[in-house]
C-alpha cells in the first residue's frame, strides 16, 4: 500500500507521532479508571443515582464544549496552546479525585477531566488534518487512532493486575494513573505549530457558547448531510456496557468479560491504522460503510446470541468496525469541510455526537427495561441498516477551500 511503500512522502510527521504519544498516554491512564471508577465512586458514598448524574453532567460538558473551543483555535489560528491546556486540565484531575473525596469537590474534579477533553478535541484532530493532505487523512488520523487505543489497551491490564495484588486499593490507582497523564502533558511540550491566521470572519466577534448552533446554520450542504447521517447513527450507538452487561447475563464471569472488551481494544489498536490506508486508496465512504455494515452484523447477534465463542468473534468484529469508522469519520469531515473551518467542524459533531450517545444510552436501557436485550439490540441494527443506506445514496464532495 502507498503509505507502506513509499516512505519518503512522510505521511506520519514528527507532529503526528507526538499527538499521538500524547493520546496514547492519556487514555492508558483514562482506562486505567474507567472499569473501577463506579467502584471508587461508591466506596466513598455516591449513591448510584449521584453517580449517574456525575457522568451526565461530564459527559455534557465535553460534548457542549468541543464546538465553542474548536471554534476559538479556528478564529485565533492556533492549536497548541488549546492541546496543553486540555490534556493538563485531565491529568491533574485524577489525583484530585483522590486526594479530596468530598462530592461537590469529586464533581468538580470530573467535570474538570472532561471539560479538559472539551478544550482539546477539535484542535488536535485539525493539528492532525493540517498535518496531512485530502489523499492521506485516513492513513494519519487511522494510526493516532490506533496509537490511542493501544493506551485503551496498556491501561486496563495495568489496572487489573494492580487490583489483583492490591485488592480494593482505588486511590492509589488514581496516583499511578497520574505518571502516564504527566508523561502526555510532557509531550505536548514539545510539539512545534506552524503559524496560520485567524478566521476573517471571527475577528472583533468571538464564537459564542452555542457554536454549534451558529456553525450548523452556516455550514455546507455536504457537511449537513454527512453530520445528519452520522447523528442519525449516534442516536441508537448507546455505551458499550450495554454488550458487556449482554455477556454477564449469559453467565460469563466478570474476568472474561473484561478480557473480552480488552481484546477489542487490541482489535480496534491493530486495525485503525492499516483501514486508514486502506480508506485513503478505496475511498473514505466506502470503509466507513463496510464498518457500519459489520455494527449490523454484530448488533444483531448481540440479539440472538447465547454462546462464548460467538461473543468473542462479534467483539473482533466490533473491533473492526471501530476501526473503519471512528478515525474515518473525522478524516470525512475534515475533506468536508473548509480548512480554516476544520476545528469547529469536527468539534461540532463530536459534541453534538457525545449529546447523542447520551440519548442513545437511554433509549436503549428504556427499551431493554420494557421490551428485553433482543428488541434494543434489534432496534439499534435497524435503524443502522437505514443509515448505510442513506448514506450511500448521498453524493458528498470535497471542499475546495
Amino acid at each position: 500500500m502507498q503509505a507502506f511503500i513509499n516512505p519518503q512522502k512522510k505521511i506520519i510527521t514528527k507532529t503526528i507521532w507526538q499527538l499521538s504519544l500524547v493520546s496514547l498516554f492519556t487514555d492508558m491512564a483514562g482506562e486505567m479508571l474507567y472499569p473501577i471508577m463506579p467502584l471508587y465512586l461508591k466506596s466513598i458514598g455516591f449513591s448510584l443515582f449521584a453517580i449517574g448524574v456525575l457522568e451526565g453532567i461530564a459527559e455534557a460538558v465535553a460534548g457542549l464544549t468541543k464546538s465553542y473551543f474548536g471554534s476559538m483555535s479556528d478564529a485565533k489560528g492556533k492549536r497548541l496552546p488549546f492541546i496543553q491546556i486540555g490534556y493538563t486540565l485531565s491529568a491533574l484531575s485524577r489525583p484530585m479525585m483522590a486526594l479530596f473525596t468530598a462530592p461537590l469537590w469529586v464533581f468538580f474534579s470530573r467535570t474538570m477531566e472532561r471539560l479538559g477533553k472539551g478544550i482539546r478535541t477539535g484542535a488536535r484532530d485539525a493539528l492532525l488534518s493540517d498535518e496531512a493532505t485530502k489523499e492521506t487523512k485516513g492513513t494519519v488520523f487511522g494510526f493516532h487512532r490506533s496509537m490511542d487505543t493501544i493506551g485503551a489497551v496498556i491501561g486496563p491490564a495495568i489496572g487489573l493486575m494492580f487490583l489483583y495484588f492490591y485488592k480494593d486499593d482505588y486511590k492509589t490507582l488514581f496516583y499511578i494513573a497520574f505518571v502516564p497523564g504527566l508523561l502526555a502533558i510532557a509531550c505536548t511540550l514539545v510539539i512545534k505549530e506552524k503559524p496560520r491566521p485567524a478566521l476573517i470572519q471571527y475577528k472583533g466577534q468571538q464564537p459564542g457558547f452555542f457554536a454549534f448552533i451558529h456553525y450548523w446554520k452556516k455550514s455546507s450542504p455536504e457537511y449537513k448531510k454527512l453530520v445528519t447521517g452520522l447523528l442519525a447513527f449516534a442516536l441508537v450507538n448507546s455505551s458499550d456496557v450495554f454488550l458487556l452487561l449482554k455477556m454477564k447475563e449469559n453467565g460469563l464471569s466478570t474476568e472474561y468479560v473484561v478480557g473480552i472488551y480488552i481484546f477489542y481494544n487490541l482489535v480496534f489498536a491493530l486495525m485503525a491504522y492499516p483501514l486508514g490506508i486502506i480508506a485513503d486508496q478505496l475511498g473514505l465512504k466506502k470503509v466507513f460503510l463496510f464498518g457500519l455494515v459489520l455494527f449490523v452484523i454484530v448488533y444483531t447477534g448481540f440479539a440472538v446470541n447465547h454462546n462464548m465463542i460467538i461473543f468473542i468473534v462479534l467483539f473482533f468484529l466490533y473491533g473492526l468496525y471501530a476501526a473503519a469508522t471512528d478515525s474515518v469519520s473525522k478524516a470525512w469531515i475534515s475533506n468536508i469541510a473548509p480548512k480554516s473551518e476544520t476545528a469547529t467542524a469536527i468539534g461540532t459533531y463530536m459534541g453534538l455526537q457525545s449529546i447523542a450517545t447520551l440519548v442513545a444510552s437511554s433509549i436503549a436501557g428504556l427499551l431493554w427495561d420494557q421490551y428485553g436485550a433482543v428488541v434494543a439490540f434489534m432496534v439499534t441494527a435497524v435503524v443502522t441498516a437505514g443509515v448505510v443506506l442513506y448514506l450511500s445514496m448521498m453524493k458528498f464532495e470535497m471542499s475546495k477551500k
